[in-house]
């Protein structure tokens, strides 16, 4: 037995650690693999099941079929007849002589649409196939966030006057009018002022200096005292709130809708894409800031960090969402439905009346794929004709068009364009 005495020291707690609660209407969070093959999925009527592609095989080749298997995907011909044929109407639910699943349950999604699939684009996975969001596309979103909270607020952080954004600006103009933008263009802001706010420092530890080049690099980058967790698998599941049940992480494959507008309003159809995405998701990661770490970033000229603990970083991610919602409310309050875009009918009314219907961000964070131009740079702090120009100097150019020029939306499984990718909240657990 071990006694603990009431004059032991306590531990110096340098990490403010907070559990973190994430809900979000919708995301997606894309993987390596950009689109899968027909072969690496099989889309019923109402579901789509990726397949433990080992088990398959082995299960196909007991049974004599895998040459016709593999005939099938040499013809891109679709392999649901085949699983008849060889396991019959319940080809979902059979297992390998290993006792695999050929079809496991955290691998089957809800299919929302009625259209042939193609493309279909794969949402994140951890090594056991389950649904998760990386800590480190987190940990980006809200790196986003703190440059451009410290654009904003240049003054009271005293950011150099090289870093600012008229200067910035002039550099862009400079580039632009030079031609050299686009051959840099990914890490621009890197070299115009990522590199610096963040990466500038000198690092002192009990009163001493440690020895850093005299420029910025990832080790005395004051990101390094910040760590976000991945968040926990997304798996299915249902919670019971009062009389009622509702369904939270439920995985399904949805039209996405790619759009602008015309000059005069109209709704204009562009594209459409097939992607994974995980509906009404309720998952938690942790945030940690080891706060004495923190003590030992000096800027090289004078700069001020812009937070001390958690709380702080969820309010810069707060005001960013803030500014991203105010821009996105303008726009969609501005669009007009086209019932006749082609064979699409771009009704947008639920769009403004259940996304966009009030003025105060309901959320904490835009994060991952369909943040757009807005949610993934500082461009809501740069003048609005000089990111067009960014932007036609950097993709395909629009003259006298907004930037940026689309957005997505996704049609829900009765067929209404129904919700806006990315929105998450983030809560505090104590």
């Amino acid at each position: 037995m071990v006694a603990t005495s009431d004059k032991a020291i306590p531990k110096p707690n340098f990490y403010d650690t907070k559990r973190i609660r994430l809900t979000s209407p919708l995301l997606h969070i894309g993987s390596e693999l950009q689109s899968l093959n027909p072969f690496e999925y099989v889309a019923t009527s109402d579901r789509v099941f990726y397949p433990n592609s080992e088990a398959l095989a082995r299960a196909l080749y007991k049974r004599g079929a895998l040459p016709d298997y593999i005939a099938r995907i040499e013809a891109r011909e679709s392999i649901i007849s085949l699983l008849e044929d060889v396991f019959g109407d319940e080809w979902q639910r059979e297992k390998d002589d290993r006792g695999n699943p050929l079809f496991p349950k955290h691998r089957i999604c809800r299919k929302w649409t009625n259209n042939s699939i193609t493309d279909l684009r794969p949402a994140i996975r951890n090594g056991m196939g389950q649904l998760y969001i990386p800590g480190s596309s987190i940990k980006g979103a809200i790196r986003t966030a703190i440059a451009y909270y410290l654009l904003k607020h240049e003054d009271t952080y005293r950011l150099p006057e090289e870093k600012r954004t008229s200067h910035i600006e002039q550099q862009l103009r400079e580039r632009i009018g030079g031609g050299s933008l686009k051959k840099t263009a990914k890490f621009a802001d890197d070299e115009l002022f990522m590199d610096d706010i963040f990466a500038n420092f000198q690092l002192s530890y009990q009163g001493k200096q440690a020895k850093t080049k005299n420029k910025p690099s990832p080790n005395t980058d004051f990101m390094r005292a910040v760590q976000v967790t991945d968040s926990q698998p997304i798996e299915f599941t249902v919670i019971k709130r009062r009389d009622k049940k509702i369904p939270y992480n439920i995985p399904a494959i949805a039209e996405v809708i790619v759009s602008s507008r015309f000059p005069n309003g109209k709704a204009k159809y562009r594209a459409s894409l097939y992607v994974e995405i995980i509906h009404n998701i309720r998952t938690e990661f942790s945030i940690s800031v080891d706060t004495d770490m923190l003590k030992w970033f000096k800027h090289r000229q004078g700069m001020k960090l812009p937070f001390q603990n958690t709380q702080d970083l969820l309010n810069i991610c707060q005001e960013f969402a803030q500014e991203q919602w105010e821009a996105e409310r303008i726009y969609w309050q501005n669009i007009s439905s086209n019932p006749n875009a082609g064979d699409r009918n771009l009704d947008f009314s639920l769009i403004k009346e259940r996304v966009y219907q009030q003025e105060a961000c309901p959320y904490s964070l835009r994060l991952g794929w369909g943040s757009g131009l807005l949610g993934t740079t500082v461009g809501l702090c740069l003048d609005e004709e000089l990111v067009e120009k960014i932007r036609d100097a950097c993709g395909i150019a629009a003259p006298q068009f907004e930037a940026p020029k689309s957005r997505r939306t996704v049609v829900n499984s009765k067929g209404e364009i129904r919700y806006v990718p990315g929105w998450t909240n983030l809560k505090i657990l104590e």
